[in-house]
């Protein structure tokens, strides 16, 4: 089945000149084995296409549960120079978010099933 990154993962973002830089973080173990998995510098790159010029380049993090991306060439040589809206780092992450991955129906009630790790509260 296909989910989106929002069910398994948060995200933070940054963007200086025409790179953008985002850490995908899971929400626990199960969640960071499927991104690890599914979350590719090509997958990356092809949701992007529309966006995206450059490459992708992607760093696993396992002792935070995370991935590093850094898409170059995303802001059509800055985000003065560029004419989209919402074109920075935060509204990339949510389009990031966005992005479905394949998954077992085991595999997503695994992820939603084992507690969150962090400081935040369950949702509820």
């Amino acid at each position: 089945m296909k989910v989106q990154l929002v069910k398994l993962a948060h995200a933070r973002s940054g963007d200086k000149a025409d790179w953008v830089d985002f850490g995908l973080f899971a929400w626990n173990e199960a969640g960071y084995r499927l991104i690890a998995r599914e979350v590719t510098a090509e997958r990356v790159q092809a949701h992007f296409a529309p966006w995206l010029p450059g490459t992708v380049q992607c760093w696993a993090l396992p002792n935070i549960l995370a991935l590093k991306l850094v898409l170059q060439g995303a802001l059509q040589g800055g985000g003065a120079r560029n004419l989209r809206m919402d074109n920075l780092g935060k509204a990339m992450a949510a389009a990031l978010l966005r992005m479905e991955i394949d998954v077992s129906a085991a595999e997503l009630a695994e992820a939603g099933a084992t507690p969150r790790v962090g400081w935040w509260p369950e949702a509820s």
